[in-house]
């Protein structure tokens, strides 16, 4: 099975590669969200592809997929649904829910900075349960689901930054960069000429939730669980562990969650390479985009010149990998 899992994971990369130039750290770590049953925030300026590649991932997956533009005018109804009032023939009046966008497996919610917190909030309910409550009933979201939000950083005009409890319940931010010379000469060679390359189907969606409990299998042993809660708590000032400059620069750190979050990617990884059991290296790989949106610098940080990005990775090298103990000598027996 987790052969095969690689395999499919492959093609999916290949289908991708027909639309999409290089990415290849984004596409992994959205693989490894889908796999994983978490969220992604996508941040890039625009330009970079950011709707493009989550489409062109809905065209390789058999499911669902619904766009949802945020406008400051976009009400919580418009996304979750709402009730309308019918009338029978009888003469008799009754409510009927219909449905909003995001029932659906793949959701996308484009510039989601641009909605007033108000809107906003009505995705936390169905990241967190996978339901939305509508009135007195409560309507259960398709399996599986995922949702996964685009924002523009460089503008910030007329826009709504998201809060802390929500920025939490994405597994990953995701920051796309700018592509290299050869990467950006292979995009304007592609799309000039007026060719649309068609992918292919490679995921069900039972096939997800197959894949999805593989990756919940894999083996994430009491070394690598250490060095996770590690990483997570040295981020955090108050911590005895955290560093002096961690101190200094963070007003507040990351939560129990980001190390739920820091495993179950980690395990994605393991098992797109091939492998039964997680390795540090793994945590390494994830603990960017799930550590980025979870830790909160203050003005001497700004003042310095760090951003998160920067203290992640000066924790990543100092934050010592647990040693596995040592066997312990059996005395010869005369």
């Amino acid at each position: 099975m987790l052969r095969e899992f690689a395999e499919y994971q492959q093609k999916m990369r290949d289908e991708l590669g027909k639309v999409i130039v290089g990415q290849t750290e984004t596409i992994e770590q959205l693989l490894a969200a889908i796999f994983t049953r978490g969220h992604c925030l996508l941040e890039g300026v625009p330009g970079l592809a950011k709707t493009l590649m989550v489409s062109t991932l809905a065209d390789i997956l058999d499911v669902n997929f619904k766009r949802v533009q945020f406008t400051p005018d976009l009400m919580p109804s418009d996304i979750t649904g709402t009730q309308v009032l019918e009338e029978t023939e009888t003469g008799r009046r009754s409510f009927r829910f219909v449905e909003g966008p995001i029932f659906t497996n793949i959701l996308l919610a484009d510039e989601i900075n641009r909605t007033p917190p108000k809107t906003q909030a009505a995705l936390l309910e169905a990241m967190q349960e996978r339901q939305v409550s509508v009135g007195r009933e409560t309507h259960t979201l398709p399996d599986p689901f995922f949702t996964i939000a685009t924002q523009n950083p460089v503008e910030q005009e007329g826009t709504y930054p998201l809060p802390e409890a929500q920025l939490d319940r994405f597994m990953f931010n995701i920051k796309i960069d700018y592509p290299t010379a050869d990467e950006e000469e292979r995009i304007l060679t592609a799309t000039t000429r007026g060719e649309s390359p068609t992918v292919n189907k490679v995921l069900s969606a039972r096939a997800i939730l197959t894949c999805q409990k593989l990756v919940a299998s894999i083996a994430a042993g009491p070394l690598v669980i250490r060095y996770a809660s590690r990483l997570v708590r040295a981020t955090r000032p108050s911590d005895l562990s955290a560093p002096e400059y961690v101190r200094e620069l963070v007003d507040w750190g990351a939560g129990p969650r980001a190390g739920q979050n820091l495993i179950a990617g980690a395990k994605a990884i393991a098992a797109m390479n091939g492998r039964f059991n997680v390795e540090p290296g793994d945590i390494h790989r994830v603990a960017l985009p799930v550590l980025r949106h979870r830790i909160a610098t203050n003005f001497q940080a700004q003042a310095e010149g760090m951003d998160t990005d920067a203290i992640i990775r000066r924790l990543l090298e100092d934050v010592e990998i647990p040693e596995p103990p040592k066997m312990a000598k059996e005395t010869p027996r005369k």
